[in-house]
């Protein structure tokens, strides 16, 4: 594959270098040309599924940004491969790559609903809604082989312990029975992500999620269910899907979603260079109008680390999708709240078993 191909499955282009190492690994062109003409592949695009052994698993999280206080990720790294996602940066504390690596090798924490239930038990722990997943998508691949996530979701029935669940995946629904039970306490949020209508532009910009048809008949039949969905229409992204909003409120408004959620995107860290490489090669027509855009929104960088700023944007362009939003709120979801969960049932559940007096 020469540099300018595109790597067909993945987001991701290229394997961009750990900030944290010392050494760089470099693909040269001889060596890529040298492939060619032998005939042999350059590396594995095959995933890989590596165990780890965290000692917690319940994360704080301390950004006001991102409205939540804890998160739980069984998995580390995405096969999704959504070119923009802001996790990819964590992969470089494990030693590997925020590129190619994140999406290839998925670090899979075996013991995370053991360790849950060590922290669910523990008397200084008072319920606080924990969310699956803060950091990298609880329903990717990964969980069809290793079902941590449903596993998870029964220790926090166990001990009727609220809990939120971020997806872009169409698998929650094989959870639906454990989530109508959690339901039937109040103890279940759900978000699921849809960031197009367009199914040509979610195929480029997340190679391996679920289409927009099943994440819409995910919403549909989650609400059917009573199940409350929040649609995280996110992140906008001036160029590609910014012009969707509205019909993007709309649509998951017909399919019950109580409300929604928006971030303007920002590229931090290495997504910059990852998302500038993506796009060169998967609509150079409109590559630089998108980045100038982007920059636009964030002070003439593709990135603002400011804390309150730093997901809405600046410019005349966040403040048009801010508008926008704001419209769509009025116009699709006047009527509509997203339910508080329980947080009273907890503290007699700590044994696992309801407290006679």
């Amino acid at each position: 594959m020469s540099t300018k191909e595109h790597l067909k499955g993945r987001g991701a282009q290229q394997n961009t270098p750990n900030k944290f190492l010392q050494h760089l690994y470099e693909t040269r062109e001889d060596f890529l040309e040298f492939c060619r003409l032998e005939g042999e592949e350059i590396e594995s695009n095959t995933t890989q599924y590596i165990p780890i052994f965290p000692k917690t698993i319940v994360n704080k999280v301390t950004s006001p940004d991102v409205g939540m206080t804890f998160s739980l990720n069984p998995y580390q790294g995405c096969e999704h491969g959504c070119i923009y996602c802001y996790a990819r940066n964590t992969h470089e504390y494990w030693g590997y790559s925020a590129g190619l690596d994140f999406e290839r090798r998925i670090l899979v924490k075996k013991s995370a609903p053991e360790l849950l239930e060590v922290k669910l038990k523990s008397k200084n722990w008072k319920a606080t809604t924990i969310v699956l997943s803060g950091n990298t998508d609880c329903y990717q691949p990964a969980e069809q082989k290793f079902g941590l996530t449903r596993k998870c979701l029964e220790v926090f029935l166990k001990y009727r312990h609220p809990v939120g669940i971020i997806t872009k995946n169409a698998w929650i629904l094989k959870d639906l029975d454990i989530l109508k039970e959690l339901n039937q306490y109040g103890l279940i949020g759900v978000n699921i992500s849809v960031t197009s209508l367009s199914e040509n532009t979610r195929r480029i910009l997340e190679p391996r999620t679920a289409s927009i048809q099943k994440r819409l008949k995910t919403i549909k039949v989650l609400s059917e269910n009573n199940i409350p969905v929040n649609a995280m229409l996110a992140p906008m992204i001036p160029g590609i899907n910014s012009h969707e909003l509205l019909p993007l409120a709309k649509t998951v408004s017909d399919n019950g979603a109580l409300s929604f959620g928006l971030t303007v995107v920002r590229l931090n860290g290495a997504i910059g260079q990852i998302f500038t490489d993506w796009i060169q090669k998967t609509m150079p027509d409109r590559a630089d109008k998108v980045l100038h855009q982007i920059q636009d929104c964030h002070g003439g960088s593709l990135n603002d680390s400011r804390f309150g700023t730093r997901t809405k944007g600046e410019g005349k362009i966040a403040e048009q999708i801010h508008e926008m939003a704001q419209l769509a709120r009025k116009k699709y979801f006047a009527d509509r709240v997203f339910p508080k969960l329980n947080h009273d049932l907890h503290e007699s559940y700590k044994t696992g078993q309801m407290k006679l007096f």
